[in-house]
């Protein structure tokens, strides 16, 4: 097998060469492992397990620590820094940081992971032959999921975020102790805001689909987002001039999730409610407080009181 980056092969000790450290052999190719990668002592006839990397003058070399991530493989890597222009740092377990290049991350700044986050990545070489990880997708992930269960339905869980799209945000929902998680979506109608990768997220599952994957949302459900969307509403109102605002149940969907992070639909729901309390009323594709629903923000004004 010829000695490439990004394994973890059994050597044996050829050597030790001061004040670099040993070369290791698998019969055929030397390479250095310096004495800062050792674990422990080792010396000429030893076997020793190593992980093969570049190190900073682009030289095949072995360590002894533990990487968290091999060739091939996909893991959870924490960022812990960002180059403006080559990419982002990934921890991989070593001392030494793995490249994400910003050539594997969205286009928008604003969906690319920030520092602490955590992505799942797979790790391959790139022209030179050098250590570099790209985002792991459906190809990679897929076969470590499971199907999510029944049980999940409507409860609050955690998700992470693995692939951004504007029709939708791919995620992973943990699994906690059934096991790696479950792929689902968040369809940009579920959304209330945009997404970026490694972030994590609150979601609620509304849907299994056959093959084990899940339709979530970010909203809750009809009848508390009611009450929520409405209160926000109110709030708003109340804080206008006039208590009046440009927005009515005629307002398109876009502007009314950019204003208020809500869908038409939970808008137009939570208008409802507010008319049927007496609360607001609509004319010429204006919303207006009523007259009881400006006496309702004067009880609230803690100066009304004085």
């Amino acid at each position: 097998m010829t000695m490439e980056a990004g394994q973890v092969l059994t050597l044996r000790v050829a050597k030790e060469v001061p004040p670099y450290g040993f070369f290791v052999t698998d019969g055929t190719r030397e390479v250095l492992l310096h004495y800062t990668e050792k674990t422990r002592n080792i010396k000429p006839g030893d076997s020793v397990e190593v992980f093969l990397f570049y190190d900073t003058e682009d030289r095949l070399a072995a360590t002894m620590k533990k990487p968290l991530i091999r060739l091939d493989e996909v893991a959870l890597l924490e960022v812990v820094d960002i180059h403006p222009r080559i990419g982002t740092f990934l921890d991989m377990g070593l001392g030494r940081n793995l490249l994400l290049p910003f050539s594997e991350q969205p286009e928008m700044k604003e969906l690319r992971p920030q520092k602490g986050d955590r992505v799942y990545v797979a790790l391959q070489h790139d022209r030179q032959g050098r250590l570099v990880a790209r985002l792991a997708g459906e190809a990679e992930l897929v076969p470590l999921a499971i199907p999510a269960p029944s049980t999940w339905i409507n409860q609050w869980m955690e998700a992470r975020v693995y692939k951004p799209l504007q029709l939708g945000t791919f995620v992973v929902v943990d699994g906690g102790v059934a096991g790696f998680g479950a792929i689902g979506m968040i369809h940009s109608s579920e959304r209330t805001r945009m997404l970026r990768v490694g972030e994590t997220v609150k979601v609620r599952p509304v849907f299994i689909r056959e093959d084990g994957r899940v339709n979530l949302t970010m909203r809750e459900s009809k009848e508390k987002g009611r009450e929520e969307d409405s209160t926000k509403i109110l709030d708003f109102l109340l804080a206008r001039p006039g208590g009046a605002m440009p927005y009515s149940d005629s307002t398109q969907a876009d502007i009314l999730m950019t204003k208020f992070g809500v869908s038409k639909g939970a808008f137009k729901r939570a208008l409802g409610k507010l008319m049927k309390e007496g609360l607001i009323e609509q004319r010429e594709n204006w919303t207006y407080l009523t007259e009881a629903g400006k006496k309702l923000g004067e009880k609230g004004d803690p100066e009304s009181e004085q």
